[in-house]
């Protein structure tokens, strides 16, 4: 088929001074079709005639007023597939032979009755940004990017704020939408960016707002009203459910995304020694991904407002009083604490990924946040002292299962209740083996005793871990009877 750009080329070369042939040849084409196009005097675009008859019988035509204007008129939202309908119409009128060959012909009819007589659509309105004004946040799960941290999957959040007129931004990983890493990602942000802007765009989220009973809206939660006092910023929000209505975010998220996998196909291998390395990795191609607006920003950044002197504390404060089960209540979450606190009002600061337990000024236990559907977390070194006392409790005991800290523990039980009615005392007494020198060690001597399918007890477990130094025979040696000396130099014996 001739294009437009061969014929223009034709009529360059000749106007150049080429012979007709040495033109056609140029332009990819005999001297026949070239002359042709010379006295056409059109170009192929011009001379193409639109088609408005059909050159085969239309296999529709008997249903369409019948079965598929019905549907059509009912699919209020125009997302009715073309090959729904045409199983509908096998099902209707299984003697008419319709073909899946047909379908396209379906669609093509679908869309032109839609776009003369179907429902309206929804229309997009571009936006104006102005400098300084406005910045978006929100969160997003990263999990499509397949990060391992140490061969194991790293389920984490990316949380994203970005100013709308010069596409500034910044990520930093989170792990559960929450208010303390709603503040922590946020404030690190306006830190980062030197400024704020004057209004902060985001969603609904539970973290930042809460539901009005009186009004069935939502509103900003106490918290977070406060956060944004603290630095001047008026919020804006989103309709539930209309995510595109916050595009300067979600399109950050896809932006963000998209060059984080290319990084890492670069890279090779998605696997990272701890979470620190792959926080530096994600900061070198935000930072790379940044320089590309850096003209714009600095329109921008000259608008910006001061800060504060100071962020605020990105935690929660609780004061709770552990019970006798030696366990406090943190954000509506069970976690286990030393045995010595039992009875004692303690301070617990929840961040977003760790907890505090704070005792008279003094920091006596960090452990890592529940988050998920996981609600307790019992550390068995907190219990174990008074469990290998009473080791009865274990069978029946409300948190059994956070006292199995791996697998190998987990399955060195199951082998002790096939072979022994004291499955819980013995398992309760490597426990407290574990506590007591290194659970490492432990786990070691339990997956090589599974390993091996032999019997064993506690007996046989500690016998590994510790095992008796041999006992050595002990010798006696008197003293040397210096009379005997004495006597010998008497003798003349020194000479």
């Amino acid at each position: 088929m001739i294009t437009d750009r061969q014929v223009g080329l034709l009529r360059k070369k000749l106007m150049e001074g080429k012979t007709l042939e040495t033109a056609a040849a140029s332009a990819g084409m005999c001297e026949g079709t070239a002359r042709t196009w010379l006295e056409e005097g059109l170009l192929p675009s011009q001379a193409k005639v639109v088609r408005h008859w059909r050159t085969r019988p239309d296999p529709f035509v008997e249903v369409w007023e019948v079965d598929v204007l019905p549907l059509l008129r009912a699919d209020s939202d125009g997302k009715l597939q073309a090959q729904t309908v045409m199983e509908e119409l096998r099902r209707r009128h299984p003697e008419d032979g319709f073909e899946e060959g047909q379908v396209r012909t379906l669609q093509r009819r679908m869309r032109v009755w839609r776009a003369l007589s179907g429902p309206e659509k929804e229309v997009f309105f571009p936006q104006e940004h102005v400098a300084g004004r406005e910045g978006a946040f929100d969160f997003t799960c990263a999990n499509e990017l397949g990060i391992t941290i140490q061969g194991q999957a790293f389920d984490h959040l990316l949380f994203e704020f970005a100013l709308s007129y010069s596409g500034w931004f910044t990520s930093s990983i989170a792990f559960a939408e929450t208010f303390e890493a709603l503040s922590m990602g946020l404030q690190g942000a306006l830190f980062e960016l030197g400024g704020r802007p004057t209004v902060v765009r985001s969603d609904n989220l539970s973290a930042a707002t809460h539901e009005l009973k009186l009004s069935a809206g939502r509103g900003l939660t106490a918290r977070y009203a406060e956060l944004l006092g603290h630095y001047g910023l008026q919020s804006t929000r989103i309709q539930p459910g209309k995510a595109h209505e916050n595009g300067v975010a979600e399109q950050r998220h896809h932006r963000t995304k998209t060059a984080l996998d290319q990084a890492l196909r670069l890279r090779s291998h998605r696997d990272f020694g701890g979470q620190e390395e792959y926080g530096v990795f994600m900061r070198a191609v935000v930072a790379a991904e940044r320089a590309k607006r850096w003209a714009r920003f600095e329109e921008e950044r000259v608008l910006l407002q001061p800060l504060p002197s100071r962020p605020l504390p990105c935690h929660t404060i609780f004061t709770p009083r552990v019970t006798c089960w030696s366990t406090v209540r943190v954000g509506g979450r069970t976690y286990s604490v030393s045995s010595r606190l039992i009875g004692e009002e303690v301070e617990a600061r929840q961040h977003p990924d760790v907890v505090q337990i704070y005792y008279a000024g003094t920091l006596v236990e960090t452990m890592p946040r529940l988050r998920g559907d996981k609600q307790v977390k019992i550390d068995y070194r907190h219990v174990i002292w008074s469990l290998v006392k009473k080791p009865g409790a274990f069978a029946r005991y409300r948190y059994r299962e956070e006292l199995f800290p791996t697998l190998v523990f987990r399955q060195a039980y199951d082998a002790l209740r096939h072979r022994t009615e004291r499955a819980d005392v013995e398992y309760v007494r490597i426990l407290h083996l574990a506590a007591s020198t290194m659970e490492c060690r432990v786990e070691q001597a339990l997956e090589t005793l599974l390993q091996s399918g032999e019997a064993f007890d506690y007996a046989r477990v500690t016998a590994i871990v510790q095992p008796k130094r041999p006992e050595h025979p002990v010798v006696n040696i008197p003293a040397p009877d210096l009379r005997r000396y004495d006597r010998l130099l008497a003798m003349g014996g020194g000479r």
